[in-house]
């Protein structure tokens, strides 16, 4: 292929991306909850399995699994509504408790000889703004499930057809062994990281719930449901869900409890997501960090704050299917945290 050839078949492919990325923001309100659908369907689809291997008819072990989902989504909705009410409420004590809390931790600095005052520190950091945007995020969320009807019709569909997907593959693909194999080997990756990446943010989710009601840091379960969804961002999602829990702890119970909120996640973060995560993960789903920010940013455009959380779920998933496929690898290999030679 020649270099002009090369070119043009780049800038075809560049204006190809950039016109579905269009697309898929025009098309936003019927792609998020397809997102989440098919997202909530990976996560049941291993249980799914189990029930009907126990000899439960298919519709049944759909049933069950939907209805269990149904429970605790529902459950942890009405908890993260009722917080998000009060903390709203709560903001204007919030912000006032901040300045005396500033106030206090200025006047000690000034004493060591250095001139600060609160007005110029106010100009730098708004705690109320800050845990505002938390919420709205949170919002933002919320109203994504508002089609919870719609998504969990979705769900039912899709676990019923993932049962017929492997005769439909070996009835419409000519090489049906090789394509069965394949697809059931990334189907079988992606459920894997999705099922452990799951279970260890809830873990992680109830570790730093408790440690938050044991300091008697308001609405811990709020801070713990952020810690959840926050934890499927690898490097940086721990951070981003410490920061408003710390600033609530310092304006509520002062700089002593903040440093202990930190050190919480701090903790939680290291024995979860150093020991317990890559034990049975396993360390070939890296992402760079540059790749984890960059998707952040344009899924977050695209979809919102539910493409923010599903954005590295889906370049895994992306990821994956780079590696399953020897034409693409070069670009798994470009978006890997890893550089050893065994990846080549």
């Amino acid at each position: 292929m020649s270099e002009q050839h090369k070119g043009t078949h780049w800038l075809v492919g560049l204006a190809a991306f950039i016109i579905i990325i269009a697309g898929l923001k025009a098309a936003s309100q019927i792609v998020v909850p397809l997102m989440l659908s098919v997202f909530i369907a990976i996560v049941c689809a291993p249980a799914m399995s189990s029930l009907r291997r126990r000899g439960l008819p298919t519709w049944l072990s759909i049933l069950l699994v939907v209805f269990v989902i149904l429970i605790g989504i529902s459950s942890l909705a009405l908890l993260v509504g009722a917080s998000l009410d009060e903390f709203s409420n709560q903001l204007p004590n919030y912000k006032k408790r901040f300045a005396e809390e500033m106030s206090n931790v200025i006047a000690m600095i000034n004493n060591l000889g250095l001139n600060i005052s609160y007005d110029q520190v106010k100009g730098y950091i708004d705690p109320s703004a800050l845990m505002q945007m938390v919420a709205n995020a949170l919002r933002g969320l919320g109203s994504a499930l508002t089609n919870f009807i719609l998504v969990v019709m979705i769900v039912i569909f899709i676990l019923f057809e993932a049962v017929e997907l492997p005769k439909k593959l070996s009835l419409a693909v000519t090489d049906a062994s090789n394509s069965i194999e394949w697809f059931e080997s990334f189907i079988n990756s992606v459920n894997r990281y999705l099922v452990i990446k799951t279970l260890v943010s809830i873990l992680t989710g109830v570790l730093i719930t408790i440690w938050l009601w044991v300091l008697g840091v308001d609405f811990p379960i709020l801070w713990g449901v952020c810690a959840f969804l926050l934890n499927f961002v690898p490097n940086i999602g721990s951070i981003i869900a410490a920061v408003p829990a710390m600033l609530l702890a310092f304006v509520q119970l002062g700089s002593l409890s903040a440093g202990l909120t930190g050190a919480g996640f701090l903790v939680v973060n290291l024995i979860v997501g150093n020991m317990i995560e890559p034990r049975y993960m396993g360390k070939g789903l890296g992402l760079s960090t540059l790749v984890v920010f960059l998707s952040l940013l344009l899924w977050g455009w695209v979809f919102g704050p539910v493409g923010m959380l599903l954005s590295i779920p889906l370049t895994i998933i992306m990821k994956l299917a780079f590696e399953a496929n020897p034409k693409m690898h070069w670009l798994a290999i470009m978006i890997d945290s890893a550089t050893d030679d065994s990846k080549r």
